[in-house]
């Protein structure tokens, strides 16, 4: 930080919460400065101030970018590929100057939504069973679903690897049986296609439509974009 800042936008840009909320937890007495109560949230403060919350000293956080790919098809979730296959940083292009990395992967037939960030505490807890991030996929099959295999993948699979379950599969409406929508917070390798696997179905096409708050509203097949302040606070602080 080269100048001074409001004490509420200075904690604001630490990542803690939104600038309204940070002018709450000011007034609250819930930040010190220089080992201080501080109540005034337009107070300003400069890099030479020591500024705290819990019992931690935050600072302005710099360079953390965040960013929302809709993954397409034949598009390999990894930096590089020794196999010389397309990946995820190609359609970035170099267009982002940090070294960002996708958070988890989508396997190469797999489309849909993809984080990429370098935000590694961000990423850690994104990656956690103990979040239970949310997930929601659209299935394509090679044939209708049945009633029965409809039933038993609700009530959950056991697989190879342990019991898979699923917080809630339906038909796509006004799709066929071969559309479903699948809602699940694991996040084992593969485990969608290996849940129709199991059952002797084949995915015809996977896409995640819904990751952790975030959906594909207004982002093309193959397109990136920026996330937005309010997206970012919301995956650090609900997640």
């Amino acid at each position: 930080m080269e100048q001074k800042m409001r004490l509420n936008k200075y904690v604001a840009h630490c990542g803690i919460c939104s600038r309204r909320k940070a002018a709450e937890l000011v007034k609250a007495g819930k930040i010190l400065v220089n080992g201080k109560v501080e109540k005034n949230p337009a107070i300003e403060v400069g890099e030479e101030d020591e500024v705290s919350y819990k019992g931690k000293v935050i600072h302005v956080e710099k360079n953390k970018v965040y960013f929302l790919m809709n993954k397409p098809k034949s598009v390999v979730t990894t930096l590089s590929d020794e196999h010389g296959r397309k990946t995820v940083m190609d359609i970035l292009d170099k267009k982002i100057k940090e070294r960002i990395f996708p958070v988890g992967r989508l396997d190469m037939n797999t489309t849909g939504l993809l984080l990429l960030t370098n935000d590694g505490d961000l990423t850690k807890r994104l990656s956690h069973p103990s979040y239970q991030v949310k997930k929601i996929y659209q299935v394509q099959l090679d044939r209708d679903l049945k009633e029965e295999d409809f039933d038993m993948i609700k009530n959950g699979l056991e697989l190879e690897d342990g019991l898979a379950e699923v917080d809630a599969i339906n038909y796509v409406k006004g799709m066929s049986k071969k559309d479903v929508g699948l809602e699940l917070h694991m996040g084992k390798n593969r485990i969608v296609r290996r849940i129709f696997e199991h059952l002797d179905y084949s995915v015809v096409k996977l896409d995640r439509v819904y990751y952790a708050g975030l959906t594909k509203k207004d982002l093309p097949r193959g397109f990136v974009r920026p996330l937005t302040d309010k997206e970012v606070i919301m995956l650090r602080h609900f997640i």
